[in-house]
């Protein structure tokens, strides 16, 4: 007997942006897993190449690339096959006082944020690279949408504006049968917050502000962008998941 499972991802392909490290790799490794064949985008090759080599199956596809770069948009919405699936991961954050925020800082945060996932989707959508009963996952944040930090104002502005957008996708790419979901993590133990002028002392104080008295692990975060790939979420669209320990209940 076949066992029901309306969360299951096995065939669809399914493109995944900061494959490289964190969240990115810990939803290529898990859906994998699943079944799903992957086309993996990230900035270093190494770091492509080590999440690629923990993949299960055949079949998956790296592409290394920067995709603030106009030549990279361009090859990848060239070459990449069909999709049934799309899991916008790359981001970058920097902490700096609102008063001293350079006009190039914050250039550079909303190119990475913003601009670079807003127009990937453009172009995969208008080249129509994204099948029917697609699904399409946008990582932002709590910070910006629900919370905000001191030294976070331009990655919460980053953030908040893809959370805006994102609802008026939704609604114009439903006729396509296209959906279009957020994942909003609280602190997650990636990389990122690692390199991001916090001391580890901080950064143990900070946890007992959660709930759960922990971050989340990538993996944790993973499983809801699974969900929203899987037809378990087919009546679900504009939606926003916030996955964060129970930290905005505080």
């Amino acid at each position: 007997m076949m066992t029901y499972n309306p969360f299951q991802i096995e065939g669809k392909t399914i493109l995944i942006t900061g494959a490289s490290s964190g969240i990115g790799r810990a939803t290529a490794i898990e859906a994998s897993r699943m079944g799903a064949r992957l086309i993996l985008l990230g900035r270093n090759q190494e770091r492509l190449t080590e999440t690629r080599n923990n993949l299960e199956g055949d079949g998956h596809i790296c592409f290394a690339g920067d995709l603030t770069s106009p030549e990279t948009l361009s090859e990848v919405t060239s070459e990449v096959p069909q999709l049934d699936g799309i899991v916008h991961s790359a981001g970058v954050n920097k902490i700096v006082p609102f008063s001293f925020i350079s006009d190039k800082g914050l250039d550079s945060l909303f190119k990475t944020n913003f601009f670079a996932p807003f127009l990937l989707t453009r172009t995969l959508v208008k080249k129509r690279k994204v099948n029917k009963n697609g699904s399409i996952v946008f990582i932002t944040s709590i910070e910006g949408p629900i919370t905000g930090h001191v030294g976070n104002s331009a990655y919460a502005a980053s953030k908040g504006a893809l959370s805006a957008a994102v609802k008026s996708m939704a609604v114009e790419l439903a006729p396509q049968k296209i959906r279009v979901n957020t994942v909003l993590p609280g602190m997650t133990e990636t990389p990122l917050i690692y390199g991001i002028s916090i001391s580890e002392e901080q950064l143990a104080a900070d946890r007992l502000n959660y709930p759960l008295k922990r971050y989340a692990q990538p993996q944790e975060i993973a499983w809801g962008i699974l969900y929203f790939l899987s037809d378990a979420s087919s009546f679900t669209t504009g939606a926003g998941l916030v996955i964060d320990g129970g930290f905005t209940l505080l």
